[in-house]
């Protein structure tokens, strides 16, 4: 039996996901929350879980920060993160930081369970897609997308940029001084060998890191 919870902050999806995963013989929800919070308050009292499903939206918490945690808190819990943000935004950088698997929410129907029962006999799920587009046969041709080698602050501040913020407006956001944002912003430059805010806005864009 695969023991599975999931947290998400829609009561519909978790709804939705619950039907879904107790349609199956061999796989069974033990427990559910809504925020980053929750699920490290129950997942201890829930015995083992084989597979997490975790929102990387979560309402208190990004979902990249609760990877690092998993992983220093429940380490023997296999992650599989889902989203509504396309593969190519998020997925790298969710597996770098510990996800067995990514599943985008308007697959999740035909791909969930699949992705489920992959991660707990195999430890990984790769799509189709993202493995078409990022995990080539050939060493020689893997080529990682720049925005993947990024600190999460520096991907923040790349995506705030991307969306037309100015360097003012992401110090405001983020509650941070407008030198330490510039610093952040040079860093990252560098980084995806960029020469300007513009170039920068143009790679968010042609890589659908925003809506």
């Amino acid at each position: 039996m695969i023991r599975v919870f999931i947290a998400d902050d829609h009561a519909l999806i978790r709804d939705g996901f619950a039907k879904l995963v107790n349609g199956e013989e061999d796989i069974r929800l033990v427990g559910e929350a809504c925020s980053a919070e929750q699920l490290f308050e129950i997942l201890p009292t829930v015995g083992m879980v084989d597979v997490l499903l975790l929102d990387i939206g979560l309402p208190d918490r990004n979902g990249l920060e609760v990877l690092k945690d998993l992983r220093l808190r429940a380490p023997e819990v296999r992650t599989l993160v889902l989203s509504m943000h396309p593969e190519e935004r998020y997925a790298l950088r969710a597996i770098a930081d510990g996800a067995a698997g990514y599943v985008t929410k308007d697959s999740a129907s035909e791909e969930l369970v699949k992705a489920i029962r992959r991660v707990y006999t195999k430890g990984r799920y790769f799509s189709e897609t993202l493995t078409e587009q990022f995990m080539p046969q050939s060493r020689s041709e893997v080529q990682t997308p720049p925005h993947t080698l990024l600190s999460d602050r520096e991907h923040e501040i790349l995506l705030l940029i991307g969306g037309g913020m100015s360097v003012r407006e992401v110090a405001k956001t983020l509650a941070l001084s407008i030198n330490t944002v510039n610093s952040y912003r040079r860093r990252l430059l560098q980084k995806m060998s960029l020469k300007s805010n513009g170039e920068l806005i143009r790679y968010v864009l042609h890589h659908k890191l925003i809506e």
